[in-house]
């Protein structure tokens, strides 16, 4: 049962971004963490992640081990499907509650309370049936998206089983709570495409690529374009400022590397030691690339059933499921507060 200061609580996570702001733009860059000989390395680079990840809430992966190629060619099967005609891509339409599918334009957050400037396509294994574009539709996609999956699965593992070792979890205790076997998986794959602008689109403050949020997984990991910005942070939850005092810094782009930050459901998991930090998109500034912009998403969310506590427990357990509709409902709440308040 959830206690009346486990609501509070939820419903608090996302409150200073309801009343948005554009912020203070700062000049600052992420932690940037080689992967290079991970086996060997792997205490110095637990020790660089950890400091990362409790510091910023995000960092970039270099060295990672996912080859190029398989990143280039999973990019251009997601454009080749947002290239679709609209009542192709209606075909494989968003599963209600089970993150799955073609959406557009859908996604509000409190920071805006105005729709997302983007669409995307979910894919989350146990509920993709009848979901995917055929060989005739999209040629490879199938094939091409499970091979990308599974390996942005098993990098994250990677990732995670340092937290792990840091947080007194046995190495695997992530793994085995983020199982691709099980019906109750629910790590998705996400691919975006935030829509392009007019040469001569006047730029409007209440639309945002992505509007300020945080994510409610345990780890998101993000492939970028380069040339394609737009990506910004403002670094650790608990950073001071609120609206226009927030600062603000851009993530750059690099295909190479993978930029990765903490959700809202490790920073519970490890009692609030690791950060689930802040992010937005931005639209494109005058003289900025204003075309298409596309980004695959990894979000890293324990199986439903798996239950959640930290080891110093500092909340009570609460099994996967329940967090995500909790922090989902709350979502929900604050962009209510938010349309109220500009009334």
């Amino acid at each position: 049962m959830t206690t009346t200061a486990e609501k509070y609580t939820l419903k608090e996570l996302n409150l200073e971004t309801t009343f948005g702001g554009m912020g203070k733009e700062i000049d600052r860059d992420v932690p940037v963490i080689d992967l290079t000989d991970f086996d060997q390395r792997r205490e110095e680079i637990t020790d660089q992640l950890w400091d990362a990840a409790t510091e910023v809430g995000f960092f970039q992966l270099s060295n990672h081990g996912l080859e190029l190629s398989l990143i280039k060619q999973a990019f251009g099967l997601s454009e080749q499907f947002f290239a679709l005609a609209e009542a192709d891509k209606q075909r494989f339409p968003l599963k209600k509650g089970l993150n799955a599918g073609w959406e557009y334009k859908s996604q509000v957050r409190p920071s805006t309370g105005t729709a997302d400037d983007k669409e995307s396509f979910q894919i989350t294994l146990p509920h993709m049936d009848d979901l995917w574009p055929n060989q005739t539709l999209v040629p490879e996609f199938h094939r091409v998206m499970l091979d990308f999956e599974h390996r942005a699965w098993q990098l994250g593992m990677k990732v995670l089983s340092c937290f792990a070792d840091r947080l007194g979890f046995e190495r695997d205790f992530f793994t085995r709570a983020h199982d691709r076997t099980r019906e109750d998986y629910q790590s998705t794959l996400r691919l975006l495409h935030y829509l392009p602008l007019p040469e001569d689109h006047t730029p409007d403050e209440s639309i945002w690529r992505a509007g300020a949020h945080t994510d409610f997984d345990c780890l998101t990991m993000v492939f970028q374009q380069e040339g394609q910005g737009g990506l910004q942070v403002s670094p650790g939850k608990d950073a001071e400022g609120k609206g226009d005092d927030r600062e603000w810094f851009s993530v750059t782009p690099k295909e190479d590397r993978i930029t990765c930050n903490i959700g809202d459901m490790l920073m519970r998991w490890s009692d609030d030691r690791l950060k689930s930090t802040l992010h937005r998109v931005r639209m494109p500034k005058p003289g900025d690339y204003n075309g298409p912009r596309y980004s695959l998403a990894f979000f890293c969310q324990a199986n439903k059933e798996e239950m959640i506590q930290g080891p110093e427990k500092k909340y009570p357990p609460i099994s996967a499921r329940d967090y995500l509709l909790q922090r989902i409902q709350a979502n929900f709440d604050a962009v209510e507060k938010a349309a109220e308040a500009r009334k």
